[in-house]
C-alpha cells in the first residue's frame, strides 16, 4: 500500500535529528541528498497490517466471528475496536511520505500513474475476483460488485457498500484517489518554505482532530453503523471513509517527508514514538468512537513513522529492518487484501452455527494467519513482483 523505496546509496547517510547547522542544507532549505531505501518503513507494513487483523478476527459479526462466549467476545472486540482505525491510518499517512520520499525529479505524471496502477490494480483485481467466487456473490448485487471493481464504493454514504465485496478493499479506492493528486500535491507542498512546514503539518493534524466534530456536527445520528459504536452511517463515511477528508493523512505524510529531507523534523526516536502510540490507542477507549479512529492517534502515527526513517537514514539498528521483517512488508498488501478473505472463507465452510472456545479459536486464527503468509507470498511472487517489473516503465522509457 505504499510506493517502492529508492534505491540503495553508497555513501555514509545523513543524520536527521539535529538542529540545523548554519549554512547547512537544513538551515537553507535545500533537500538532503538521497539516501539508502527506508527498509524498516517497509517492514513496519507488516505489524500495521496485523492490527488490521486483529481488529477484523475479533469483529462481532456472523460472517467473521468464532468465539463462543459472549462475554469474552465482548471484550476482544472492545479491545481491537481501533486497531483497524490505526492500521488503516497508519498506511495512508506511510504512502504519502513513502511516495514523496521515492519521488523521481524528473517522473511524469503518467508515468507514475502508470507504476501505481500496475502494482496495485492487478492485486486488487484477484482479490475481488476471489472473494466474490468464494462467498460475495451470493449476497452481492451486480451493481455494488461492479462499483468494488472500479474502485467507487466509498463515495456514497452506504456502509454496507463501503465495506462489500473484500471489505479491506475500501481502503485502496481511497488511495487510487490519493495516487491521482500526488503528483499536483507534490509540486505543490514543495513550493512551500521548508521553515513553514511545521505550520503546514500542524494545521494538517488539526483537520484531522476536527474532522469528528464536523461529523457529529454536521450529520444525523442514526442510522447507527452495525457495529453498535456511537457513530451513524453518514457521520462514519464522512469522517473515515469519504476520500478528500481522508486526503488530509496523505497530505501529512507528504508534509512529514518534505520536513525530514530539508532537516526541519525533530525527532524523538522510535522507542518514544511506540510510547506515545501506545498512549494514543488507550485514549481511544476514553473518547467518542469517531476521535478514535483517527484523532488520537494520528501525531504518534507520525511521530513514529518519521523515527523509523531516521533509523534508516542515519545506520541506526532497527527491529523492523531485518530479512524477515523486510520480506512480509513486502507481502503486507497481499495479506491485507486477503486476510478477510481467509477469515469470511473458514466461516462460511465452517457454517455460521458452530461456535468455539477461546483456544481453539486463537489456533484457528493463527492457522488462518499463516495460511495468509503464504497466499500473499504467492500472489506478491506471481502476480505483483512479475507485473510491476515487466510493466511498470512503458517500452519507450525502457529503450530511452
Amino acid at each position: 500500500m505504499t510506493g517502492s523505496a529508492p534505491a540503495r546509496a553508497s555513501a555514509a547517510p545523513p543524520r536527521v535529528n539535529t538542529a540545523p547547522a548554519a549554512g547547512s542544507s537544513a538551515a537553507t532549505g535545500a533537500e538532503r541528498p538521497r539516501v539508502p531505501r527506508l527498509d524498516s518503513l517497509t517492514g513496519l507494513r507488516f505489524p500495521a497490517a496485523l492490527a488490521v487483523f486483529a481488529h477484523h478476527a475479533f469483529l462481532p459479526i456472523p460472517p467473521l466471528r468464532l468465539l463462543a462466549d459472549d462475554g469474552t467476545e465482548d471484550r476482544l472486540a472492545g479491545w481491537f475496536a481501533q486497531a483497524g482505525g490505526l492500521g488503516v491510518s497508519f498506511f495512508f499517512v506511510l504512502s504519502g511520505f513513502v511516495l514523496t520520499w521515492s519521488a523521481r525529479d524528473r517522473d511524469t505524471t503518467t508515468a507514475f500513474w502508470r507504476r501505481r496502477f500496475v502494482k496495485i490494480y492487478p492485486t486488487y483485481v484477484v482479490t475481488w475476483a476471489l472473494a466474490l467466487s468464494l462467498f460475495a456473490l451470493y449476497y452481492t448485487s451486480a451493481g455494488v460488485a461492479v462499483a468494488n471493481l472500479f474502485m467507487v464504493q466509498v463515495w456514497w454514504p452506504e456502509y454496507m457498500t463501503n465495506f462489500s465485496v473484500d471489505a479491506p478493499s475500501w481502503s485502496l479506492a481511497v488511495e487510487a484517489v490519493f495516487y491521482l493528486a500526488f503528483p499536483m500535491l507534490l509540486r505543490a507542498f514543495r513550493r512551500i518554505d521548508p521553515a513553514r512546514l511545521k505550520y503546514w503539518i500542524t494545521g494538517a493534524i488539526a483537520a484531522v482532530v476536527a474532522t469528528p466534530a464536523l461529523a457529529y456536527a454536521l450529520f444525523p445520528s442514526d442510522p447507527r453503523i452495525p457495529s453498535g459504536h456511537d457513530s451513524s452511517v453518514s457521520q462514519y463515511w464522512f469522517s473515515y471513509v469519504l476520500p478528500p477528508v481522508r486526503m488530509v493523512d496523505f497530505a501529512l505524510g507528504i508534509l512529514v517527508a518534505l520536513a525530514v529531507k530539508h532537516g526541519r523534523w525533530r525527532n524523538i526516536g522510535m522507542i518514544w514514538s511506540s510510547l506515545l502510540l501506545v498512549g494514543g490507542y488507550w485514549l481511544t477507549f476514553h473518547v467518542p468512537y469517531l476521535y478514535g479512529q483517527r484523532a488520537a492517534m494520528i501525531v504518534p502515527i507520525v511521530l513514529l513513522i518519521a523515527a523509523t526513517a531516521a533509523a534508516d537514514i542515519e545506520g541506526r539498528s532497527s527491529l523492523f529492518r531485518n530479512r524477515t521483517m523486510v520480506w512480509l512488508g513486502e507481502i503486507s498488501f497481499a495479506f491485507y487484501l486477503l486476510h478477510y478473505i481467509t477469515m469470511c472463507s473458514l466461516r462460511w465452510a465452517l457454517g455460521e452455527d458452530r461456535m468455539y472456545s477461546l483456544p481453539v479459536t486463537l489456533a484457528m486464527l493463527a492457522g488462518v494467519g499463516v495460511l495468509t503468509v503464504l497466499m500473499s507470498w504467492g500472489l506478491f511472487a506471481w502476480v505483483e513482483n512479475p507485473l510491476v517489473r515487466k510493466y511498470s516503465r512503458s517500452r519507450r522509457a525502457k529503450t530511452g
